[in-house]
């Protein structure tokens, strides 16, 4: 008989409810884990969002245009994404004394806590940078470095005395209004101006300019914690720096190619090295490079003479100091006219910056004295030779004419015509005859008459 195993429907429902209970028990412990995990992630979310962002701007050298636009739109995109502070980084020997005034403007009506810090150690807020030091709402400073010698300059040249009167006392003024502001010492704040005092670091916090002596970004944020500030609507804002996060917000690419033509250095450079590619060019045409190079210097020159408010009477004189030193390669004028583009080219160079105010900004009278020194070499010694050296006709010598070819122009039997070095020369054979086209052989010059024999 044979075996056969009967499974009840109680049993087949049994392992059925079994196995749903397994599935029901891991679907739970999944959703479970899910849970914890989202809960985790959103613990650590929002741990990172509550640390305070601190917006690190950096700026290094003049003040000039380009600095306060990048200001301006860091300081801005700053309040707009709602970060807890705003440091600028400041080092800088001065600047355009509208420029500086934007800024600080800009700075007093900040909704977003701002903090200049002038570092590194042996860094310098002179001139326009003591403005924007004292205009923050917490001036700090790193060992080392330093502030002041605030009193407005021409570029250039020097200020009429009442003129610079009015100027330096309208600096006085507003630094003093800029002190009181801040809580800082309107005195020692005019000083900086009206005497071009200095401060040492620690000079400057005694002296109530500043607020904070910080070694390094650490040690700032440490002594900022729960500092008060009051920033534009006469908001007041308690600083939380624990467990900060920077955010370095550098200039472009674009800004910071602005940045550095923006020198009245750099722009007297392109100016001159514009004008030199450019003639060399017209002196020899074809050469390409030199003409390239000398466009895209004068494009440059252009915008940073704009920015720095350039006199353009001083571009005129240099402009025509150039054209001298051509002109004095094409007539003999025994040293005149050269002597005339140094005149010219050094009344332009000094001129070149005498239109606009600044706060500690000129250019550098040794860099004058050198480029007037080159040009005047260059185009005394080198250019002139090159363009002598075309001018003049070749020279060959009649030693040198024997044993050269010559081309026949004409029958020779024995006379007629060749073409030697690029000249037609009345020509006589020794013997027999050469057909038109063939070569012959210099063997002795008769005046103007070529002997020649047969190759």
């Amino acid at each position: 008989m044979p075996f056969t195993m009967r499974i009840s429907p109680f049993s087949f429902n049994m392992v059925n409810r079994r196995r749903s209970r397994r599935k029901l028990v891991l679907a739970r412990l999944a959703l479970y884990l899910g849970l914890l995990v989202l809960s985790l992630s959103l613990l650590v979310s929002n741990q990172a969002s509550a640390a305070p962002i601190v917006r690190v701007l950096e700026v290094q050298g003049d003040i000039v245009p380009v600095v306060a636009d990048y200001l301006d739109k860091a300081i801005t995109r700053a309040e707009e994404d709602g970060v807890s502070l705003v440091v600028i980084r400041l080092t800088t020997p001065g600047g355009l004394l509208d420029t500086t005034q934007r800024i600080v403007q800009r700075i007093l009506n900040a909704r977003v806590p701002i903090v200049v810090y002038v570092a590194p150690a042996g860094g310098w807020a002179g001139s326009a940078g003591t403005f924007i030091t004292l205009a923050a709402h917490v001036a700090a400073m790193a060992p080392g470095s330093r502030i002041g010698a605030a009193t407005p300059v021409s570029m250039g040249t020097e200020l009429p005395e009442e003129m610079k009167k009015k100027v330096t006392e309208d600096s006085a003024a507003f630094i003093r209004s800029i002190a009181q502001l801040r809580g800082k010492d309107p005195d020692q704040a005019e000083n900086a101006v009206t005497e071009a005092r200095s401060y040492s670091d620690s000079e400057a916090l005694q002296r109530k300019l500043i607020d904070i002596r910080a070694r390094d970004m650490d040690d700032l944020m440490n002594q900022l914690d729960g500092w008060k500030v009051k920033v534009a609507g006469d908001q007041e804002v308690v600083l939380n720096t624990r467990g900060y996060v920077i955010e370095p917000h550098e200039m472009n690419a674009i800004e910071s190619l602005m940045h550095v033509i923006s020198n009245p250095n750099i722009a007297y450079l392109l100016l001159s090295l514009a004008s030199i590619g450019l003639i060399v060019e017209i002196s020899n045409p074809g050469l390409i490079f030199p003409g390239v190079f000398g466009g895209i210097c004068l494009l440059l020159a252009f915008y940073s003479l704009g920015v720095l408010n350039a006199s353009w009477g001083g571009v005129a004189l240099i402009m025509m100091a150039f054209g001298l030193f051509i002109a004095d390669l094409f007539v003999t004028s025994h040293g005149i006219v050269t002597a005339g583009g140094v005149v010219s080219l050094t009344l332009g160079s000094l001129m070149l910056f005498s239109g606009g105010e600044a706060y500690g900004l000129e250019v550098n009278r040794g860099l004058i004295a050198g480029v007037v020194t080159f040009v005047t070499a260059f185009f005394v010694f080198v250019l002139g030779a090159v363009v002598r050296g075309q001018r003049r006709r070749p020279a060959v010598g009649r030693e040198e004419m024997v044993g050269q070819k010559a081309l026949a122009l004409t029958r020779l039997q024995p006379k007629g015509t060749v073409l030697f070095q690029g000249e037609r020369w009345d020509a006589e054979l020794d013997s027999g005859s050469v057909e038109t086209g063939e070569e012959v052989i210099v063997t002795r010059v008769d005046g103007l008459k070529l002997l020649v024999k047969r190759k």
